[in-house]
């Protein structure tokens, strides 16, 4: 791999070409920085060079300022770890110099790299490079001079919306707004990009200074107009978000006061949220889906990943058909096998329509569409199955039916074949029972719909061999999933980590609590819905069929009711027929049904959990912490039995699979900023008050006890190896 550098070199016609080089993106690390201002010191100090061009390495031009820093800020607090570059590369050396620089850009341009291409006084790119400023995404805002150049270049409009929702553009849409100057092939770039820097440095061309532009600002009030219905889209969309506002006031600075000034504005906000808890969270939640690609003693071992050309799915239901869909999206060849030919048409037309409903968003075009449905071929036996490379299983959570699956898949694939369930909670060992296959049964739980939840959780046995968790790892990849590898117990990581969510909600309830403020405080927190829209959403069906194996797995710390059984009794069956927890009706929000309460009051006199039948008093935080408190105790447990790696493949898990905050870094990330100490305090004193449900666990303990981080695994003394081959 190339080392990190910045080279120069000066050709015959004057021009110096600066190359960035840090593989895979070119990402801007302190030490390219200080190449990049030694270099353009050197070319600036040189008769020879009349102008210079600024590209990347490996037909990439840069992917912003290496993240790696803003986690050792956060560990250490240490803000001069931030190189200066803002106002002493950008503004000083770049821009205001005596020679022009034209940026060639190729592949990508995002973040701080298009914050240097905007300090150029022109950029060149190929059609397809992506252009952006994500900053956003990881708490912070364009720290390079983005938020003063970009409205500059684009339009305020533009720029804002590029900013706010961190939506880049390729090069081609840039040429249209003005970010590009010209647009040519990549065997050019460079080529042009030297022509474009002579022309300027003799005159040809105009030597022009984003950050003194002014055209395409409009007048004040129009720019006001444009920030003020900014500020009520981000009130509206981004709640807990504090650098979205702090974009705002960076891009307000510089109409108002003029380029510099905002300049100056963006780098001061830039440093207070860079150590923002909104900025740690995110910045966790990036690394950390990135590491999920490393498995202790699987990815470690040199393996290469088998070829998967086609994927078999059993069971064409809402489980299989988002699968199959998943699959055929990214040119999979699937064979979808149902048990009769009315199940098999109603699964092959609910595929169709996952493709139509893309068409319709414009993220397919109809033709391929068409394409994508002639990669599916759906069967009623086994016979197209005799050189498929990958079997999802995804009937209904039924033991005897999936185990004479297997059985029979033993015996018609080839012994290559991946055999994977999708079930959601059931023990792999007990799937698997009949079978001589162990090796290569593993669990592939998607989350619905399955064609568009980013999360795939891989569950091994001790059994499963490394090879074919590679093997489902890359194809988790191929169809966009993110892919966290699990061990094999009930619920896995993600469902049984998040089994005392629904039912922390449910006991508040009982005990005297309103089912819609519980909703209320839980979406406040930033869960994209409450745990009883939730429950509408996913159906009760799910509900019911996992009560008796969570009650069976987890005795002596579940909280039960009829709750769920009283109301289907009812007629309801939540958003399926409009009727649950809240009315749905098409066209409108979800609304609140009042007389669910008659319900809730007899589930409430069965469960017999209120005190002298009075109900509790709790404030907003307490819902919160009694609901996500049972929840972190679980992950304990998870962690304690060694049954995810490390801790931050349940962050991500809780990001991905049941839409936790982003911006709190994942469910462990958030307890460890409130601390072991306090939670298990809490959950000591309330399972005084209501027993087992809210009794902390060893590994909590310990972690309170020792003042240890939650997130610290290896420390634990009681840590078995359930994750690990």
């Amino acid at each position: 791999m190339a080392e990190i550098r910045v080279t120069m070199e000066v050709g015959s016609d004057g021009v110096a070409l600066i190359t960035i080089t840090n593989p895979p993106v070119n990402a801007l690390h302190p030490k390219i920085i200080a190449g990049l201002k030694e270099k353009y010191t050197e070319a600036m100090s040189r008769p020879d060079v009349k102008a210079i061009v600024l590209t990347g390495y490996g037909g990439k031009f840069s992917g912003g300022f290496d993240i790696n820093v803003f986690k050792q800020i956060h560990q250490t607090g240490n803000l001069s770890l931030l190189p200066d570059v803002s106002v002493e590369l950008v503004v000083n050396i770049v821009e205001d110099a005596k020679k022009p620089s034209v940026a060639a850009i190729q592949g990508l341009a995002l973040g701080g790299g298009l914050e240097m291409a905007m300090g150029c006084h022109a950029r060149i790119s190929t059609p397809d490079a992506q252009l952006g400023l994500p900053e956003l995404t990881l708490g912070v805002i364009p720290g390079f001079g983005g938020t003063q150049r970009l409205p500059r270049l684009v339009g305020l409009a533009k720029a804002t919306e590029m900013m706010l929702l961190s939506k880049p553009i390729r090069a081609k849409e840039g040429k249209q707004y003005g970010l590009i100057d010209e647009l040519v092939s990549p065997a050019d770039v460079i080529r042009v990009a030297r022509q474009w820097a002579l022309d300027i440095a003799e005159g040809r061309k105009p030597w022009l200074s984003s950050l003194r532009r002014t055209d395409k600002l409009g007048s004040l009030a129009e720019a006001r107009e444009v920030l003020k219905a900014a500020r009520q889209q981000v009130k509206r969309q981004f709640p807990n978000m504090p650098q979205h506002q702090a974009c705002l006031d960076s891009i307000e600075e510089g109409v108002v006061a003029g380029g510099y000034a905002g300049v100056l504005k963006e780098a001061k906000l830039f440093k207070d949220l860079v150590l923002s808890d909104t900025s740690k969270g995110l910045v966790h939640v990036f690394i950390a889906q990135r590491a999920t690609s490393k498995v202790p003693n699987v990815t470690d071992r040199g393996l290469k990943p088998r070829q998967i050309k086609k994927i078999a799915v059993i069971g064409g239901g809402l489980m299989g058909s988002g699968i199959a869909t998943a699959c055929i999206l990214n040119n999979i060849s699937v064979v979808l096998k149902e048990v009769d030919p009315k199940f098999l048409d109603r699964g092959v037309k609910m595929i169709s329509g996952n493709l139509e409903g893309l068409v319709k968003k414009g993220s397919l075009t109809q033709d391929r569409a068409k394409k994508t449905l002639s990669l599916l071929k759906g069967v009623l036996d086994y016979s197209d199955f005799k050189d498929v490379d990958v079997v999802i299983e995804a009937v209904i959570e039924k033991i005897p039916l999936k185990q004479s699956i297997f059985a029979d898949l033993e015996k018609v694939c080839p012994p290559h074949c991946i055999l994977a369930t999708n079930t959601s909670t059931i023990d792999l060992n007990i799937v698997g029972e009949k079978t001589c296959s162990q090796d290569r049964i593993i669990g592939a739980h998607f989350f619905s719909p399955a064609h568009i939840m980013p999360l795939l959780e891989i569950v091994r046995t001790e059994k499963t061999s490394p090879q074919v968790i590679i093997d489902l790892m890359t194809v988790g990849k191929i169809i966009k999933k993110v892919p966290v590898v699990v061990g094999n117990c009930t619920g896995f990581a993600v469902n049984r980590t998040f089994f005392p969510y629904t039912q922390g909600s449910h006991l508040l309830v009982h005990l005297g609590v309103d089912v819609f403020r519980v909703d209320r405080a839980i979406t406040n927190f930033g869960m994209p819905m409450g745990p009883f829209q939730l429950q509408d959403v996913a159906g009760y069906g799910v509900a019911m069929a996992v009560k008796s194996i969570y009650a069976e797995a987890f005795k002596g710390r579940i909280f039960q009711s009829d709750l769920v059984e009283l109301m289907v009794q009812d007629g309801r069956q939540g958003k399926a027929n409009g009727k649950g927890y809240y009315i749905y009706e098409k066209g409108s929000k979800p609304r609140p049904d009042p007389t669910v309460q008659a319900v809730i009051e007899e589930s409430r006199k069965r469960s017999n959990v209120l005190r002298g039948g009075k109900a509790i008093t709790v404030s907003d935080q307490d819902i919160v912490e009694m609901i996500f408190f049972p929840v972190v105790n679980e992950a304990c447990r998870v962690m304690g039995e060694g049954v995810v790696s490390k801790a931050s493949d349940l962050d991500i898990s809780s990001v991905l699979g049941m839409g936790f905050p982003k911006y709190r870094g994942g469910l462990v990330f958030w307890a460890d900023t409130i601390g072991a100490n306090y939670i298990y305090s809490k959950l000591s004193k309330w399972s005084e008050i209501c027993g087992g449900f809210f009794t902390p666990c060893s590994y909590l303990e310990e972690r309170a006890k020792k003042g240890l981080p939650l997130s610290s695994m290896s420390t634990s003394s009681s840590q078995t190896s359930r994750a690990r081959l």
